[in-house]
């Protein structure tokens, strides 16, 4: 319950913010272009607060956080009193109204602008993407590895970081190849090192995000530290908990064999679904046997396995590997306007690739994936939750750039139609073209909510 409530406190904040964001751009250059702003609405459904500004705008603040809207004088709507006709929406030129339907995305832009220059301003506790291995017969099978390597280009894009990494690849999918830099872990000690490039070829790189990343998908084997045999965690109700493993005892060894490490132990209990074993361990000095019978499960693949509910405590990773992605006051900006341009192009060719079918409409999100995403960014903290808005601001001005006409990229599609025939898009077309993208828009929104519920 705590998780759920904490989801929807996070996710209410962030859409929130960002409605906002994105109505406030619309009043205030609609406000700038002298165009009286009837309501400034945060919200649909009954007002749960309600105010009327000295400027005679109503502000609202409604029960159904999903969205929001600016409501402006505009003849097309109601009766406008002859005195008031020159502030009313309709009668400002093609360009003020391109300005004023414009200004909601690109404040979604601006405002992502402002999240990643104060997340980079704080700095991002960040790994340097070493990888240690390359799977077999997958697009990386190219790579040779004689010692870890970090990763620092792909297809010449500079990468600092993981998430660098997955963002640079995610652009990448369904192109036939993709090239990956590599260099020694010296240069990561200040030895300067250009790296070598590889090519893999990505023709048959497929992959679902919901089980894996693109970086493991193409045959990346991501560097970890050592793993230490010591219960770091017990799930409740489970086989640990039962038979009486407490967090810090440390495994000696599993039915008479030895500790080798994690994942020889990982297989002996997958294989031993409702069966017991016999694990031997020391707790506070103390050597104790105790008898565990693994919980069947069944995984991804449709086999059953056995669980026991417990997680090992993983070990410090290495100094040289760790930084702090932190810039000051006058670099921030330019990192900042980078960024948010990389996650502008990478989500442009996401749709795009959603339409040519590289990317399955089963990558759709809806609410329930957000809401999700929110909660578990702002448990990590500020500076991983800005980041998360960032991004989400940045989708939400694109979705409202996309030309469907009850998207605001349909308005501005009717205006630049009229920019070049000299006349508006009659009444008629324009009903018409709201109706099938209100249907198209009800289409995606249903596949992205199916898709949540799904996942759930």
């Amino acid at each position: 319950m705590f998780d759920f409530l904490w989801n929807l406190g996070s996710f209410i904040i962030a859409l929130g913010i960002l409605i906002t964001v994105h109505e406030y751009g619309h009043f205030w250059v609609a406000r700038k272009c002298g165009v009286k702003v009837e309501k400034f609405s945060i919200g649909f459904g009954k007002a749960i607060w309600r105010k009327v500004g000295q400027d005679g705008t109503e502000y609202v603040v409604a029960m159904i956080p999903l969205g929001g809207f600016v409501k402006m004088l505009d003849e097309r709507v109601e009766d406008v009193p002859a005195d008031m006709l020159n502030q009313a929406f309709n009668r400002k030129t093609v360009w003020q109204r391109i300005a004023i339907v414009a200004a909601g995305p690109l404040a979604n832009f601006a405002f992502a602008i402002v999240a990643l220059y104060a997340m980079y301003l704080i700095g991002v506790p960040s790994i340097k993407p070493v990888i240690d291995s390359t799977k077999v017969n997958s697009p990386a099978a190219v790579i040779q590895l004689s010692e870890p390597q970090q990763i620092i280009a792909i297809s010449g894009q500079d990468v600092r970081n993981w998430e660098e990494v997955n963002l640079a690849l995610v652009g990448h999918i369904g192109n036939d190849s993709v090239d990956v830099t590599l260099a020694p872990l010296s240069r990561m000690d200040g030895i300067d090192d250009k790296g070598k490039t590889y090519q893999l070829d990505t023709r048959e790189w497929r992959f679902d995000p919901e089980k894996e990343s693109p970086i493991t998908a193409l045959g990346l084997g991501i560097f970890r530290p050592g793993i230490n045999p010591v219960i770091a965690a017990i799930s409740e109700n489970s086989a640990a908990q039962i038979a009486g493993l407490m967090i810090g005892d440390t495994i000696l060894s599993i039915n008479q064999q030895p500790y080798k490490d994690w994942n020889s132990f990982v297989d002996v209990v997958q294989t031993s679904a409702n069966k017991p074993l016999s694990v031997d361990i020391e707790r506070a000095g103390e050597l104790l046997q105790i008898e565990v019978v693994p919980q069947a499960q069944t995984n991804d693949n449709g086999d059953t396995i056995g669980i026991i509910g417990i997680s090992p405590t993983a070990a410090q990773w290495p100094e040289n590997m760790r930084f702090d992605l932190e810039y000051g006051m006058i670099d921030s900006v330019s990192a900042a306007v980078d960024k948010t341009w990389q996650l502008v192009v990478v989500s442009f060719k996401m749709i795009g690739k959603l339409f040519t079918g590289d990317v399955s409409v089963k990558n759709l999100s809806g609410p329930i994936s957000i809401a999700q995403g929110a909660g578990a960014s702002a448990n990590y903290g500020l500076v991983y939750f800005l980041g998360f808005i960032a991004l989400i601001s940045v989708n939400l001005g694109i979705i409202n750039l996309m030309p469907l006409p009850v998207l605001d990229g349909g308005h501005l599609l009717y205006y630049f139609i009229e920019v070049i025939t000299g006349k508006p898009v009659p009444e008629k077309v324009q009903e018409i073209g709201f109706r099938f993208g209100a249907a198209l828009l009800l289409m995606l929104m249903s596949v992205a909510l199916f898709n949540d519920f799904a996942r759930l």
